[in-house]
């Protein structure tokens, strides 16, 4: 009798164990389900979650694009109070794309076109800062900031930092000391959990991992589209360096041309790398051939140079030294309206276009007029744009920050209404060919 009491009680208790477990929720937290006894992750839209808060203490401002540099950094338009010069250079806080500038890696020119894709499909921006101020990074040159954006004019805004990282489209990069840090955390840990993008451990499509492609700077130049986000091998003779920017030109017996291209070597190379592209070298270049969003032209980035391989196919390499820039001869009329057709070709260039990063001499020019960068934040403070006429054709004169033998800045004055010559690199910006003056000593006044 006993054991059938017992039995009964087991009954009984199994009976509500099976009760509780039926009625309990499924999952084990707010992004997990449970089916058949296998756990899903359910997907957040973090972006979404994220509102913009008007009433915040930190700063904010309406922007327009004026520049999509890569996934992370974009120049925007502000009034020249909040930026004397009117342009903003952003770096998105809490996250830190893949390079698809300077450096070219994996997934970052996914980045790059997803910040792109994203803005300029918004019917409004608005910047954000961390604080109570505008703050710069590191470079003392961009401003760290948030970027918010709506898609219709009814719709609330978006935190693309958040977006970014939310899609595996970046690493973060002090992201938990920041504002919004603990939702960017969660939205990297979901991107990690479905192994988005840089954390799928899968090859980038958008990514050439091939061999250099040999050619030369003449097909570089006429077909610069096809090889974009490839590498390349060419040699030429450097002409000029401009900041972390050299130029390098090549003659084409078949065009009687020099054709160039602007080669970015960044903070990649030192030391032994370094002196491979010095001024006055005929180097072999290996590099990514990239388009340029902030320039609007073509550039080849990502040199290297492994000092103990220095026979590497894969290297920057020198072949050999005191070699001059070529500084053609041309008229200003041919710098602004002459056109190139080749035999078989039937596209026709203009002469600046082909002409783009090489060198180039202008003979009596007239200055008529002067603009000089005078913003305390611009690296440029005290370069000169020049515009200049010669037979009734104008041409526009760049200069950098010019200095004369006793190192003291030149100012306007030195060239207002004067006639001179320039030797300069052809030079693209703003929509208009100029020539751009790299050193004093390449204009001549004339008596």
């Amino acid at each position: 009798m006993k054991t059938k009491r017992v039995i009964a009680l087991l009954l009984v208790l199994a009976a509500i164990f099976l009760c509780l477990a039926s009625c309990s929720p499924k999952g084990n937290g707010d992004n997990t389900s449970s089916t058949s006894g296998t756990t899903e992750l359910v997907k957040k839209d973090y972006a979404s979650e994220l509102k913009l808060n008007m009433s915040s203490e930190t700063k904010k401002q309406a922007v327009t694009v004026k520049t999509y540099v890569d996934g992370d950094t974009t120049h925007f338009n502000v009034p020249e109070d909040v930026i004397p010069g009117g342009v903003l250079k952003a770096r998105y806080l809490a996250i830190d794309t893949p390079e698809s500038t300077g450096k070219i890696e994996e997934y970052g020119k996914k980045a790059s076109e997803f910040t792109k894709k994203t803005l300029s499909s918004a019917v409004s921006i608005l910047i954000e800062s961390d604080s109570e101020k505008w703050n710069l990074d590191s470079t003392g040159s961009r401003y760290l900031v948030w970027v918010w954006y709506k898609t219709s004019e009814d719709g609330e805004y978006r935190n693309l930092n958040l977006e970014i990282l939310q899609n595996g489209l970046a690493a973060a990069s002090s992201t938990g000391n920041n504002r919004y840090g603990d939702i960017c955390l969660s939205a990297l840990a979901q991107a990690r959990a479905e192994n988005l993008n840089v954390y799928s451990g899968e090859k980038d499509p958008d990514f050439y991992y091939g061999d250099a492609i040999e050619l030369t700077l003449k097909e570089l130049r006429l077909n610069a589209a096809d090889y974009t986000n490839k590498k390349v091998a060419f040699e030429g003779v450097i002409t000029r360096n401009d900041g972390r920017s050299i130029y390098v030109e090549e003659y084409d017996s078949d065009t009687d041309m020099y054709f160039g291209i602007t080669v970015y070597y960044g903070y990649g190379l030192s030391g032994a790398g370094l002196s491979m592209i010095a001024v006055g070298n005929r180097s072999r270049i290996v590099g990514t051939v990239q388009y340029y969003e902030a320039g609007g032209t073509y550039q080849v980035s990502g040199l290297t140079y492994r000092q103990m391989k220095p026979d590497d196919t894969r290297n920057v390499q020198k072949i050999s030294d005191g070699h001059d820039p070529a500084f053609v001869t041309i008229s200003a009329d041919k710098f602004v309206s002459g056109k190139v057709t080749f035999d078989g070709d039937t596209r026709e260039y203009s002469f600046a276009e082909l002409a783009q990063s090489t060198t180039v001499l202008i003979n009596g020019l007239t200055v008529k007029d002067i603009y000089t960068t005078t913003s305390d934040d611009s690296s440029s403070k005290g370069a000169m744009t020049l515009p200049c006429e010669a037979d009734g054709v104008t041409v526009y004169v760049r200069t950098a920050v010019l200095t004369d033998k006793d190192g003291k800045v030149v100012t306007q004055e030195t060239f207002a209404g004067k006639n001179i010559n320039v030797r300069g690199v052809v030079d693209y910006y703003d929509g208009k060919y100029q020539i751009k003056v790299l050193s004093l000593g390449d204009i001549t006044v004339n008596n």
